[in-house]
């Protein structure tokens, strides 16, 4: 019985801390422009599949691992820079609707470079399983807990430490203010797609050889990220790394002792109950109106 509870609660976590990734894209960018941006799970899809195309045509694995980040990043400028710069006085409706259609796109432009077919990728590490308590614990697993962990760390310093992740916050503050005190806030705004980016790049490079990857893959991982982000309150890079851990969980246990076939609905009815009760989140910030 623990060892079976252990094994759902490893499975939860893993899969977990990649929607608190893409969850924490969609939260940095809500933060700088207030669009909830739908192509992000392509962003995901993109680092896993570039990677996987790479390694075959023999580009050593760390290698490639950079270069998929890097086609991700600039994939994220374009976005921000063909797509939503242009259209920068529409209203946040119109915005997050040129996400759809840029998710579509990126998405189409993948099938007919990669096709239909899964593809696999080798661990990063040993492919021996690890046993805890009866539970199987796989080695991948331990690459995407560290190097989540390395991520978010990273996120705190590069927006309390340097002068570009604090222009990003005073941009979010108030985009007019940083305006007036000499911020860039355009340049800002594209540089918050690129770090988005790269998030969600990382998180489907170290989940692929979990998961594997496809070209669609990024449709319900990045949707179940909206809803982690959703969940712990947008805005909220705490809320991110807490409701998409918690997303994970209850998902895998729900799999685990009901059915694999309500998985998604469980995800999906958990943020209709979160947000009944608490409307912005877990973690959101009270709006507060001067009348």
């Amino acid at each position: 019985m623990l060892a079976e509870f252990l094994q759902y609660l490893f499975t939860g976590i893993t899969i977990g801390a990649t929607y608190a990734l893409i969850a924490l894209g969609f939260t940095l960018i809500y933060n700088a422009s207030h669009v909830i941006n739908f192509a992000q799970g392509e962003f995901l899809m993109i680092g896993g599949m570039a990677t996987v195309s790479l390694t075959a045509m023999g580009v050593p694995m760390i290698l490639a691992v950079v270069l998929a980040v890097v086609l991700a990043g600039i994939l994220g400028i374009a976005l921000q820079r063909f797509a939503i710069a242009p259209a920068k006085q529409a209203d946040v409706v119109t915005l997050i609707i040129i996400t759809i259609g840029a998710s579509i796109f990126i998405r189409g432009i993948a099938q007919v470079v990669w096709g239909k077919e899964y593809h696999v990728m080798q661990n990063f590490s040993s492919d021996q399983p690890i046993e805890v308590f009866g539970a199987v614990l796989n080695s991948q697993s331990l690459w995407v807990l560290g190097i989540g962990a390395i991520l978010v760390v990273g996120l705190v310093l590069f927006f309390t430490k340097t002068l570009i992740g604090k222009a990003i916050l005073a941009t979010s503050m108030n985009k007019e203010a940083a305006r007036l005190v000499g911020i860039r806030t355009q340049m800002v705004l594209m540089l918050a797609f690129m770090v988005s980016a790269l998030l969600g790049s990382v998180a489907g490079i170290v989940v692929a050889p979990i998961t594997f990857t496809s070209y669609d893959i990024g449709i319900i991982l990045g949707l179940k990220g909206f809803v982690a982000a959703a969940i712990g309150g947008l805005g909220s890079g705490v809320g991110a790394v807490v409701g998409g851990l918690s997303l994970g969980i209850v998902e895998a246990m729900a799999a685990g002792y009901i059915s694999s076939d309500y998985k998604d609905a469980v995800a999906f009815s958990m943020i209709l109950l979160v947000l009944f009760f608490m409307p912005r989140g877990l973690f959101g910030a009270k709006v507060v109106e001067r009348v």
